[in-house]
This record gives structure tokens, C-alpha cells and sequence, in this order.
């Protein structure tokens, strides 16, 4: 079973507990931003009046980040997180170049720079058994919107409260299937139009497919493509050789020589 969360939209006081809780739970210097960053894992933001959105690392199923990592820094949990290991990291930034929802930072300011993003409290929370710092701040001190717990029961309340009350959400799940799914999923209020998200980090075009499959797909087809494509160019190379000294044996000056002389 994998562990995920849940995040209500329309229940999002926008107090931002849950990023001063994150702050203090990964001792991340500064004040709480409104921009994902080194020192911010998760931000809050408003979207239109009293509707807010959270950002931050979706915890995909099946991560392209960790796919096209070169030294295994990141890695899918059993658990559900993607966490990363610092010391393994070498500030490739491929990650970053990977994640759809564009969440891995960079720490630009240091002579030796790592990549940094929300680990879902993993090493602190999750392998005790404990809620993030976030769900938990949400629901003992905000507007109670982030919900913690297993993949596939979160799933069935938010598909049990778009039932209820069709009039409230959107009719679906965002996370359930985007990108093969994610460990963090959204109810979003249906009032909002879904562009709106797009600039806060709710991407609307994404594939259904998981990234590394689809990347897959393709690397699976270059051994089969760069021979055919290398093959025919070294067939035309042998056939237009082949032209040129027969028509030096037939006494016939190549084209291109007669072109060059007459500029």
C-alpha cells in the first residue's frame, strides 16, 4: 500500500500552515514564499477570491525524475515518495528538466549546488508511521483540506465526495490518472475554471501514460532506426562515388569539378 495525499481545494483557508510547518520540519531558512524554491518545498497561493492552490512535488507513481537520474539519486519509495540522496547527487539537473509539473529546484547560490524538493517527510515522518508535517498542521491548525493516508482509500473518498456533491467539484481526481497517477491528488472546485490552476502548477495537458514509458517507447525504436537511417546514407555515399568514377572512366569530368571552375 502506497501513502499519498489528498488536498481538498475547496476546503483551502490559504492560511499556509502547511509551508510553515514544512519550513520547520526540514529546517529551511527564510520566510514562508510564494514561489517553490530551495528553501520553500510547498507554497500556497490564491488563485481567484478564497480559492487557493498548494504546489509541490507530486510523488509520482512511476517518477520520470528518477528515470532519467544518471546516479539513482532520486527513487520511488515503497512507501510512496520520491525521496533523493544528497550525497549521490551531482547537480545534473535532469530532474529538472524531466518533471512535468517542473518542481525540482536548484540551489544556485551555493559553490557546490544540489537539487531540492518535498521528500513527503520520509526520513522524519513517513517510516514512523507519522502523517506529513503538512497534513497534520492542515488538519490540527488550518482549513483541514490536506488529507494523509493510503493511496487507494483517499481515492475512494474524494470520488465519494464528488457523488455527494456534484455542484461542488470538478468530476474528477486530479493525480488518479495524470502521467500514470501521483501520490498527491486534488479535488478541484468546479466554480473555477481549470485554466485557472495552470499558472499555480495544475498542468491540464498531461499524458495518462507514465512519462518513462512513453520516453521509453522511443529510446526502444533508435537501435532499430539509427542502422536503417546509417545504412541508407552509406548507400548513398557508395552510389555517388560510384557515379563519379565512372564518369572519370568514361572520360567525363565530375559536375561538380566543372561547376567550381567556372566561379
Amino acid at each position: 500500500m502506497s501513502k499519498a495525499m489528498l488536498i481538498d481545494l475547496t476546503e483551502c483557508a490559504g492560511c499556509g500552515v502547511c509551508a510553515e510547518a514544512c519550513k520547520k520540519e526540514h529546517n529551511l531558512p527564510g520566510k514562508v514564499g510564494k514561489t517553490l524554491d530551495y528553501a520553500n518545498y510547498t507554497v500556497v497561493n490564491e488563485v481567484t477570491d478564497d480559492v487557493y492552490m498548494r504546489n509541490l512535488c507530486r510523488h509520482c507513481v512511476d517518477p520520470t525524475c528518477a528515470s532519467v537520474c544518471p546516479v539513482s539519486a532520486l527513487h520511488k519509495t515503497p512507501e510512496g515518495p520520491v525521496v533523493y540522496d544528497f550525497d549521490l547527487c551531482i547537480g545534473c539537473r535532469y530532474c529538472m528538466m524531466a518533471c512535468p509539473f517542473q518542481i525540482p529546484k536548484y540551489e544556485w547560490h551555493k559553490p557546490i549546488p544540489q537539487v531540492r524538493k518535498c521528500i513527503m517527510c520520509y526520513d522524519t515522518r513517513i517510516k514512523k508511521g507519522l502523517p506529513t508535517a503538512c497534513a497534520e498542521a492542515c488538519q490540527n491548525e488550518g482549513g483541514g483540506a490536506t488529507y494523509f493516508g493510503e493511496r487507494d482509500e483517499l481515492l475512494k473518498m474524494a470520488h465519494q465526495r464528488i457523488k455527494d456533491n456534484p455542484d461542488t467539484y470538478h468530476n474528477f481526481v486530479y493525480g488518479e490518472h495524470e502521467v500514470g497517477g501521483t501520490n498527491v491528488m486534488f479535488l478541484l472546485p468546479k466554480n473555477v475554471p481549470l485554466e485557472k490552476f495552470v499558472p499555480y502548477g495544475l498542468k491540464n495537458n498531461l499524458p495518462t501514460e507514465p512519462l518513462p514509458d512513453l520516453t521509453w517507447n522511443v529510446l526502444n525504436k533508435i537501435p532499430v532506426f539509427v542502422p536503417v537511417w546509417a545504412t541508407f546514407l552509406t548507400g548513398m555515399w557508395w552510389l555517388n562515388n560510384r557515379k563519379i568514377e565512372v564518369e572519370k572512366n568514361n572520360g567525363i569530368k565530375p559536375k561538380d569539378n566543372d561547376e567550381n571552375k567556372g566561379e
